[in-house]
């Protein structure tokens, strides 16, 4: 996702999503009475009257709606809501839903932008700070990158020579060897938990069959280039694969936490969970980590409680809290869903 414009005195952010998790990310930041505004189309009426032919006409237009609810759904977010600004012919107060799919623009307008939803934001702009190792090769060459926060670093390239046709096997085994090397130094000098190999055919999985350590085979991903150069490198980080690694990491921070969360219940320590509990928590100012799934946000947005957890999140957020939200499909809110998707992790023990 990117930044396209900030103004946090206005509590405006102007962002652009790039992947489907960024629309998911984008789901969670927008509250009902949120201003957005974007790029839509309208269904104009002509023509209306008794003697005449209805006639309907899309017209695209820029549109800014007083939020009331979202909808995430494969292809794009839904935000449907009233209209507050946009061209003369086209009444203000009627409803309307704005349609935001990946490479769309909007702009979002606060009233007060919380702490954890702009670490939200940022968390999402900067997917790629995960160290991760990208390797693309063939049976004679190898380069190998890191990921970092403006894409990658190629921090080394390896190139074999050309051999006698009956000296290929042996040679291709021996580079394949020092590739393998590399990966076990390089994962333990920049604490890389992903590896992602990739090749033109076959050649990443004979490299795979020759890596016995089954900790570093645990962190190898396979993809598919078609070449062995920095454009490869490029291609490979569009590929699905790097996507579903970003995502089982966020997946297993989310889980840490709420197994952290789990031990503080077996014990009877550091803990709240269910809605109202939480809220005397957060009133006492002791929760350190509120944990919310999506899911309990989006259905008391649609039964009209949204204000009473948005309420328990600014207490959390004015008390120096994070907030943490969870994804409901995963592991982790799965299990926070069966405390009744709303738990927190506190600074001391509370006596009920």
């Amino acid at each position: 996702m990117k930044i396209i414009h900030q103004n946090l005195r206005r509590g405006e952010i102007k962002l652009k999503p790039e992947t489907q998790d960024d629309l998911w990310y984008i789901s969670t930041l927008i509250d009902p009475k949120d201003l957005v505004r974007s790029r839509t189309i309208r269904k104009i009426k002509l023509g209306e009257g008794k003697d005449t032919n209805t006639k309907i006409i899309k017209k695209p237009v820029t549109l800014a709606i007083e939020a009331e609810k979202t909808e995430l759904n494969p292809e794009a977010l839904r935000i449907a809501g009233i209209i507050k600004e946009g061209p003369e012919d086209i009444p203000k107060g009627s409803h309307h839903t704005l349609t935001v799919e990946i490479n769309d623009e909007l702009l979002i307008t606060k009233e007060r932008w919380l702490k954890f939803q702009l670490d939200k934001v940022k968390e999402a702009c900067s997917e790629k700070v995960s160290n991760i190792l990208i390797i693309v090769m063939d049976r004679e060459e190898a380069i190998i990158a890191l990921t970092k926060r403006s894409g990658y670093e190629i921090i080394l390239e390896l190139k074999g020579e050309v051999q006698k046709k009956e000296e290929k096997a042996a040679h291709r085994e021996g580079f394949y060897d020092e590739i393998i090397k590399k990966l076990h130094d390089y994962t333990e000098r920049y604490a890389v938990n992903n590896i992602i190999i990739a090749s033109p055919a076959f050649f990443k999985e004979d490299l795979l069959k020759q890596v016995t350590d089954d900790s570093l085979k645990k962190k190898i991903v396979l993809a598919t280039c078609s070449s062995v150069s920095a454009n490869a490198v490029n291609e490979v980080l569009k590929r699905p694969e790097v996507k579903q690694v970003l995502s089982q990491q966020r997946e297993s921070s989310e889980l840490k936490l709420v197994e952290e969360l789990l031990a503080e219940i077996s014990r009877q320590g550091r803990c709240s969970y269910g809605f109202d509990e939480t809220k005397q928590a957060a009133e006492a100012g002791a929760v350190e980590t509120l944990l919310v799934t999506d899911s309990l946000i989006s259905g008391m947005r649609e039964d009209g409680r949204f204000e009473a957890l948005d309420s328990v999140m600014k207490t959390v957020d004015s008390s120096k809290g994070d907030i943490r939200i969870i994804n409901a499909k995963n592991e982790a809110g799965k299990k926070l869903d069966g405390l009744g998707g709303i738990a927190a992790i506190l600074r001391y023990k509370l006596n009920y």
